[in-house]
């Protein structure tokens, strides 16, 4: 099989803040598997957790090193590739783009989307946050506006995840957090993520403050360099679910979070693609943890391809693209606030811009 890269940047309508820096655009990475005359595609997005950074050009180099050792191989031998991509330890995201496009593949190759090769209902997606990065209460009003109040057709979207772990302290996250409330529709699900900006003592002292409006979850409140015995005192403290996020890449990090917190954030780029993906769902389902997907600066390819799992979720946190001012890409579509994987083969993604 014949492996190609290219790199394609996208920028966000709205640039998102969380308590790590702003992003207001990426430079991913399009991964193209031909074999037979199918071609299938997976993407591979920079990201930055902690002291593992995944830049563009990590990614490009590894991609570009390990795509000569896997013309030997054809889609059908993903166990082989798999201990190929090990060996010469390939980035996470770099794995996701491999493995999205030998999943496109093999669902064209059947002529089926890959939802309903697994036997998924989609039936059972529920529906997708949309995301309010770190502002002030005025900013925060007005992105709130922006996601709910400007839909002709009344209200799309019925989660809402808000970013807080703000710089200035836990005064400001509770202030940008009010004006959500007294802005955002009724009846909205919402969540909190803290992208490990707090303290054990700011993050016990926000879960029970939290709760009195009734939010659903909080994500990542400690860091993820934060002690085992810090997350187990917030998990006795606090009155609300915790997830990971920054704390779980892989299926091998669940075990050891199973008694300090209620579920987990699988992304993509983190997880090295689908095949981990559906490990961690496993996983955690065996350690009676809830699951959630998330993203980064995801194009539709990530997010459509996350969309094929979406049905095995608790939550869903897939609105990158729906940020974008040029994504290239169409995959999955929102209905009724649920992100809906197509009936199209393989991922369902086809390009806008840049061909099929």
């Amino acid at each position: 099989m014949h492996v190609q890269i290219e790199t394609f940047t996208v920028r966000k309508r709205f640039a998102l803040t969380i308590s790590r820096g702003t992003t207001a655009q990426s430079t991913n990475l399009w991964v193209k598997l031909e074999h037979e005359g199918i071609e299938g595609w997976g993407e591979a997005s920079p990201f930055s957790t902690g002291s593992r950074p995944q830049s563009t050009e990590i990614l490009l180099a590894a991609l570009q090193e390990v795509a000569p050792l896997l013309e030997k191989f054809t889609p059908f031998d993903r166990q082989k590739i798999e201990q190929v991509l090990t060996e010469v330890k390939l980035p996470s995201a770099a794995r996701a783009g491999i493995d999205m496009a030998m999943h496109d593949w093999l669902g064209k190759k059947a002529g089926l989307p890959l939802w309903k090769m697994w036997g998924l209902d989609r039936s059972r997606i529920v529906p997708t946050s949309v995301t309010i990065g770190i502002n002030s209460p005025s900013g925060a009003r007005e992105r709130v506006r922006d996601w709910f109040g400007k839909d002709p057709a009344g209200i799309k979207y019925r989660a809402v995840k808000v970013k807080l772990g703000n710089p200035a302290g836990i005064e400001a996250d509770q202030a940008m957090l009010i004006a959500v409330l007294d802005e955002a529709p009724a009846n909205l699900k919402i969540s909190v993520d803290a992208n490990g900006g707090w303290s054990l003592k700011d993050a016990a002292e926000m879960c029970r403050w939290l709760e009195k409006y009734q939010i659903n979850y909080v994500e990542q409140p400690l860091s993820s360099v934060a002690d085992m015995d810090e997350f187990s005192e917030l998990y006795r403290q606090s009155p609300l679910p915790i997830f990971a996020d920054e704390s779980c890449f892989n299926s091998s990090d669940i075990p050891k979070l199973a008694h300090c917190v209620h579920g987990i954030n699988i992304k993509m780029m983190k997880s090295g693609g689908l095949t981990e993906a559906m490990r961690m769902i496993h996983t955690a389902k065996a350690c009676n943890l809830q699951v959630m997907f998330g993203c980064y600066s995801d194009s539709a390819i990530a997010n459509t391809a996350a969309a094929q799992l979406s049905p095995l979720a608790d939550y869903l946190d897939l609105d990158s693209h729906l940020n974008l001012l040029d994504d290239p890409f169409t995959g999955a579509i929102v209905e009724n606030g649920c992100l809906m994987p197509n009936g199209r083969s393989g991922l369902g993604v086809r390009g806008i811009e840049i061909g099929e």
